[in-house]
């Protein structure tokens, strides 16, 4: 770390490299939560109540340009191993595509954020959704799950998304496991995003208690708030009548307190909308699809309130650094947003056993024998039913940026992150927004240096990718961590990103050039004012799409390997 010591340092800045110097390895916390756009926290500009994210990010700092992979499971992958998706074998979702890029399974050439802190002391411990493999059956096989990938203890799904209520492939360790037959976690009323924080807060006590000596790695993996909407009514009730107004509105007010927070420019401009709030038929139905949204945030954000107190009560969070971050931006599939048939939500269908194991994504049925519910009108909220918020919310939720899940314009990969480590990030840090740009791939990067860890160059005699990422130390001690090469590719959605210029095209179109610094929202393309830049910035696009397993581009729509022409799994989104 002190490589990067220059004469420029502040003061504050020296004592803050003094005091991470001096300090013994942290613990470290990785909270990642789903679906969520980049304005949906309080401290980002949004209306819903994240107190205490909202304190983390005050007494922490702020990014106001890091990028996930515009995806869950590459953004998994991703995130767990420093490399670009692709590298780690998952460039789309959990099927084999017949191309190493492509295999839908963590590979041999990439290690995790757990298996490089392992040897340098840490135990590790992970919470909540695993999404980085096709093998999501009980019997196996379970290479890839996560007691194999370096992890100490695990408890959470296997898979992407499901029920709140009743999650499919619910996993403790090794073994699946069924929420209603658990001797070891019995709530009144189970709610897949409070077990996530239970299960959290039962590790770091348990550590405290049994490995003190020892630093803990732990990684959070919330489900909040991807589809279904599924939400405690006490919490849908504190955003009753919230968003009455309608999409513009919201938006709107967000955009304000975005610039007057100082995340984007005075200057900013404002993306498209999307959805007409007088055109919509039924708007009891749309806004309980936002209240609900809202509600899972709101209960997410308690939970972490939860594991920083527990943290406070075990005195270990001067020295525990906590990063929060999205898998991707808003999310505006229409799942369940029309039903399959008038009559399919009346059926019933046969009891399922307490004690079975469920793996489904998007059930059927629930236990009880009830259809899941799905369409316009289905009032989102309970177990019965399964149902997105919906694109015109997701353009709510990605304000001011454009585009969403799936693409790699702004919206689709524009994430909150907030660090917060008392014992190293200064005091003058506190509460600031920094402008600097970072990535997923430096997580592992950060990780690696704040332990002390060494990333090797061979896991179990084969060799191993080197990470791709840089330490965000730097910036979130105020210093410059200099110009970055920034790249994507997914379903055929290229960009890269080299200081303030931006190439991007959706699948099968030509490139756009944008100035990010000057247009965040990508409203003015300069490639047809300046092709030699865009010539130049898509051949080093090319070189990396060559050297990161992303090449064929369009292989996410190939066959899996072994089927031809026989029926897609069903995606683990």
């Amino acid at each position: 770390m002190l490589h990067r010591l220059s004469s420029s340092l502040t003061f504050s800045a020296i004592l803050g490299l003094l005091s991470l110097l001096q300090a013994a390895q942290p613990n470290i916390i990785l909270i990642m939560s789903d679906d969520m756009g980049f304005s949906d926290l309080g401290c980002y500009g949004g209306e819903i109540q994240t107190p205490n994210l909202d304190k983390l990010a005050k007494n922490g700092v702020r990014l106001s340009q890091f990028y996930n992979t515009g995806r869950c499971c590459p953004t998994c992958a991703s995130l767990l191993t420093g490399l670009y998706p692709h590298q780690a074998g998952i460039g789309h979702m959990m099927e084999d595509r017949g191309h190493d890029g492509y295999r839908g399974d963590l590979n041999n050439r990439s290690i995790t954020i757990a298996q490089a802190l392992k040897p340098a002391g840490y135990r590790t411990y992970a919470v909540g959704k695993w999404h980085v493999t096709k093998h999501a059956r009980p019997e196996g096989p379970k290479h890839n799950w996560p007691l194999h990938r370096g992890f100490d203890r695990f408890y959470g799904t296997i898979t992407g998304a499901g029920s709140f209520y009743d999650p499919g492939t619910l996993t403790r360790d090794d073994a699946m496991i069924s929420p209603f037959a658990d001797p070891e976690y019995k709530p009144a009323q189970y709610y897949y995003t409070d077990a996530i924080t239970d299960h959290a807060v039962r590790f770091i006590e348990e550590h405290n208690r049994d490995q003190k000596d020892k630093p803990f790695f732990l990684y959070m993996a919330y489900t909040a708030a991807h589809w279904p909407m599924h939400a405690l009514e006490e919490d849908v009730a504190k955003y009753r009548g919230k968003y009455d107004a309608g999409y513009e509105s919201v938006r709107q007010a967000r955009f304000l307190r975005m610039k007057g927070m100082g995340l984007i420019g005075k200057n900013a401009e404002l993306s498209s909308s999307v959805g007409d709030w007088t055109a919509v038929a039924d708007k009891a139905w749309e806004t309980r699809c936002m209240e609900v949204f809202a509600a899972m945030i709101d209960r997410m954000d308690q939970g972490i309130g939860r594991v920083v107190g527990t943290l406070e009560k075990q005195k270990l969070l001067e020295n525990t650094l906590i990063l929060f971050l999205q898998d991707n931006g808003g999310c505006q599939e229409g799942v369940g947003r029309q039903a399959k048939t008038p009559e399919f939500n009346t059926k019933t269908f046969p009891v399922i056993a307490q004690d079975a194991i469920r793996t489904d994504v998007i059930p059927r049925q629930t236990r009880d024998g009830k259809a899941v519910r799905q369409g316009q009108g289905i009032m989102p909220g309970g177990p019965n039913d399964y149902i997105a918020y919906g694109e015109a919310w997701a353009n709510v939720s990605n304000t001011p940026h454009r585009e969403y899940k799936h693409f790699v314009h702004e919206g689709g990969i524009s994430t909150p992150l907030i660090a917060h480590w008392p014992a190293a990030i200064p005091a003058s840090q506190h509460g600031k927004i920094e402008h600097q740009t970072g990535h997923l791939v430096d997580l592992m990067a950060t990780c690696v240096d704040v332990a002390g860890a060494t990333y090797p160059a061979e896991l179990n005699g084969q060799p191993i990718q080197k990470m791709e990422g840089v330490s965000l130390v730097p910036a979130f001690q105020g210093r410059n961590n200099g110009v970055r090469s920034l790249f994507w590719e997914h379903e055929g959605n290229r960009a890269y990103r080299f200081g303030p210029w931006k190439i991007v095209s959706k699948e099968n179109k030509p490139w756009e050039l944008y100035n990010i610094d000057q247009d965040r929202a990508e409203q003015h393309d300069q490639a047809a004012n300046d092709p030699e830049r865009v010539k130049k910035m898509a051949a080093e696009w090319d070189a990396w799409a060559a050297r990161a397993n992303v090449l064929p581009v369009g292989a996410w729509k190939a066959a899996e390997a072994g089927k031809k022409g026989g029926k897609k799994k069903a995606k683990q989104d």
